[in-house]
């Protein structure tokens, strides 16, 4: 009977939506592999290269967190369990993050959709461009980036928000953090410089990060639903970062998956346009580069 024939995945046997989560997949395994291979390689590189190094591992973070890291909160790859917490291990260790609470984060960032602070002076959204702004404009550009960082919640406060009706996802999440500090503590021990030339490095990947999320939403429409976000179409952008250029797109529909945004884009268009959808020219990352951009006013 047809209803005995099982369904086919999408991703086949591994992969739970597509099989082109090959990609990411192999990235994410690449950047732990190219950060491992760092660090053994430390006693041989002189102090250019290590700072170039250091440079590049920032890159990395800024770059990871806003498309390999983001795609799998949305759409895990694999449809074993195993692998996919193996995944989430590895975005932790790369990305200096416990991948767990970043989704937290994350979804709390798309429940608000960067929203305006109520008469109490409070947002959804953790990361809002408005939370520090005034007079209902964003904060500036610079002190959101640099920030940033020190105002997240620390990891305990997290876990323990996760576990008001997720116990067992918070546990998960504070076994992510103490892995992860287990295995820096080993670098450290062992080479310490390493750990300690990363620190700042770490730092600014964060805030790269920021960087990106600001020219996601400047000059967006929280309360549209279909302009909640900022777009960037350049097609290098996109094929690097896994179309997350498609900023709009996917603050209106965050369950659609990477390959399928620009089809989403064509899908809805129409109604973009009706609405004022924001676009910028440049990458998020480069947004300040945007003419419309720079005009939108900010709190001073």
């Amino acid at each position: 009977m047809a209803s005995e024939i099982p369904r086919r995945r999408a991703g086949g046997r591994l992969f739970r939506y597509s099989a082109w989560d090959a990609v990411p997949a192999v990235l994410v395994y690449l950047h732990l592999a190219l950060l491992l291979a760092f660090f053994l390689a430390w006693p041989a590189l002189g102090w250019p290269a290590r700072l170039l190094g250091g440079v590049l591992y920032a890159a990395a973070i800024g770059w990871n967190q806003d498309s390999v890291s983001h795609n799998f909160i949305h759409n895990p790859f694999f449809v074993s369990k195993t692998l996919n917490r193996l995944t989430e291990l590895a975005l932790t260790l790369e990305n200096g993050v416990p991948q767990t609470m970043y989704r937290y984060v994350h979804m709390r960032h798309h429940a608000g959709n960067s929203d305006r602070p109520d008469a109490q002076g409070q947002t959804v959204d953790p990361i809002s461009l408005y939370r520090h702004g005034a007079d209902g404009k964003a904060e500036p550009m610079l002190s959101y980036v640099f920030m940033g960082f020190w105002r997240d919640d620390g990891p305990f406060t997290v876990a323990r928000e996760i576990g008001r009706k997720r116990p067992d996802e918070a546990r998960r999440a504070l076994q992510e953090f103490w892995v992860m500090v287990a295995v820096y503590g080993v670098l450290a021990l062992i080479r310490w410089e390493f750990v300690a030339v990363l620190a700042p490095f770490y730092y600014l990947g964060q805030s790269l990060s920021f960087l990106i999320a600001y020219y996601e939403h400047l000059g967006a429409q929280p309360e549209v639903p279909i302009a909640a976000g900022v777009s960037a179409y350049g097609p290098l952008y996109n094929l690097a970062f896994l179309n997350n250029g498609y900023h709009a797109e996917h603050h209106f529909r965050p369950k659609q998956h990477w390959t399928r945004m620009k089809a989403l884009r064509s899908e809805i268009l129409a109604e973009q346009q009706a609405a004022g959808v924001r676009v910028i020219g440049p990458a998020h990352f480069l947004g300040f580069l945007d003419k419309a951009a720079r005009s939108v006013p900010t709190a001073r």
